[in-house]
């Protein structure tokens, strides 16, 4: 007989799986070869434009990292640098393109749930708890540099030449001001794609910090008298001020690490797709492509013109250096400023996909709830204020939970889901999409292998460097 009409509905299931209740007999068997995004995207529907989604994802790209990036070119050269960062950029794409190709699929559009569709609830909690450890890392970074530059600039606006024991120069307290004034309001608000505004005025911030560092290129002379004992370079004098474009010593290989979490924003993807006006594939793919081609032109300038600036000599956190040279200097003081303020409307966006992983473990089934939106969102920045306040050095925490989150969220989760999700009719185990996707994501367990075995050796060791941050 004829087979049975779907039943019509108006939720989308969270499990690609439950999709075969809604239909019965031979229309089952062709199910998957529909467009399921295409079938279920007035679900989906979004408010969210091009341009504000391309602000949302650039931001959650951009971190603290980007301070680091100079110092990174110094132990790599221009052109090794160059290269890495090519590669680094392009594997992102790649692993947009995979989680895409996966949420589309099975018709969804969340991180934790493509953990459930592809490994049952173990899955799902696995990503969950993947992203809520990276993100929170991510938080405590950017207000960390909030409580110890925001001082720091508030004693140079008051032409103070030494720290006081007034209230406001004390940094514990000024995250807490910014955290309730600035970070709560934004983090309440209902959609991610209303801070596409925050996101771009922080983006803005970013290429001031850009241009001053190009303008101070060519305003600081080499070589430098000024850095005396800070001057770590051991070339010879007439070389300190020649730039290399291969180099290869014991912090070289710290750069693939630092460029790899520099690019994490995976957790933000989808749900930035969730929101988007017209949503396709293709359409989320090129947000993806334009923001992280975006983050690598600024990556990149900021390197190679941090660099070209103080050769051998560059510290490991780019504004530091400059300080070394002026502390007072009016313009490096406005960038500290503009940083800060980029850091800071960055938490709320970050804050996002961890509340969303939360609310998929905890409430899986349960429509949207002002009380439980507002209360998560409050209870996260808590802790991670307790975090920030109470523990003097995380760098060790930072070093772990970075060294295996970002690889796992950028290459190891999203070719797993893409080889279990994508239907084998569809593409075989043997076939050359799914051999990439797994020879992707047994590079992210290199890199996770590799970051641990510098986070041992340094404490081995005991010279406290650092893998940097995103």
């Amino acid at each position: 007989g004829e087979a049975p009409k779907p039943t019509k509905t108006n939720t989308l299931m969270p499990e690609g799986k439950h999709f075969m209740h809604l239909w019965t007999g031979k229309v089952s068997v062709l199910f998957f070869q529909l467009d399921v995004t295409k079938v279920c995207s007035t679900v989906f529907e979004g408010k969210t434009s091009f341009g504000m989604s391309v602000f949302n994802l650039s931001n959650a790209i951009m971190g603290s990292g980007i301070l680091g990036l100079s110092y990174a070119m110094s132990n790599t050269g221009i052109i090794l640098f160059l290269i890495l960062l090519t590669c680094i950029a392009g594997l992102s794409c790649y692993s947009v393109h995979l989680l895409l190709k996966s949420a589309g699929v099975v018709g969804i559009r969340a991180y934790e749930q493509l953990g459930l569709r592809a490994f049952g609830h173990t899955g799902k909690i696995l990503a969950a708890v993947i992203i809520t450890l990276h993100n929170i890392g991510a938080m405590s970074s950017y207000l960390f540099i909030v409580k110890y530059e925001l001082p720091l600039v508030i004693q140079a606006f008051l032409g103070h030449t030494s720290s006081t024991d007034d209230w406001f120069m004390n940094g514990n307290y000024l995250i807490i001001i910014v955290t309730v004034c600035i970070i709560l309001p934004l983090a309440l608000m209902k959609h991610l794609g209303y801070l596409g505004y925050t996101s771009g005025f922080s983006l803005s911030c970013m290429v001031f910090f850009l241009s001053a560092v190009i303008y101070k290129k060519f305003n600081i002379p080499c070589p430098l008298d000024v850095f005396g004992n800070h001057s770590a370079s051991t070339v010879a004098p007439e070389d300190v001020c020649t730039a290399k474009l291969f180099t290869i010593n014991s912090q070289t290989a710290y750069t693939v690490p630092i460029l790899a979490f520099a690019f994490v924003c995976h957790p933000e993807v989808l749900p930035i797709y969730t929101e988007l006006k017209n949503p396709t594939k293709r359409r989320m793919q090129n947000i993806g492509n334009v923001s992280i081609l975006g983050m690598f032109t600024m990556y990149f300038f900021t390197a190679i013109f941090g660099y070209l600036t103080y050769y051998g000599n560059t510290e490991p956190e780019l504004l530091h250096t400059y300080s070394l040279v002026d502390p007072l200097d009016t313009l490096i003081l406005c960038v500290r400023l503009a940083v800060l303020v980029a850091v800071t409307l960055t938490v709320p966006v970050v804050l996002f996909p961890i509340r969303r992983a939360l609310l998929q473990l905890l409430f899986p089934e349960k429509p949207f709830h002002w009380c439980r939106h507002i209360c998560i969102a409050v209870c996260l920045l808590f802790a991670v204020n307790l975090l920030v306040i109470f523990v003097p050095n995380i760098r060790d925490i930072f070093g772990i939970t970075g060294a295996t989150t970002a690889p796992s969220l950028i290459f190891i989760l999203p070719g797993l889901f893409y080889i279990r999700i994508i239907p084998t009719e569809q593409e075989a185990l043997t076939s050359r999409p799914k051999i990439l996707a797994a020879c992707f994501s047994a590079l992210g367990f290199v890199l996770m292998t590799m970051s641990l075995t510098f986070i041992g050796i340094d404490w081995t060791s005991g010279e406290g460097r650092s893998l940097g941050g995103h």
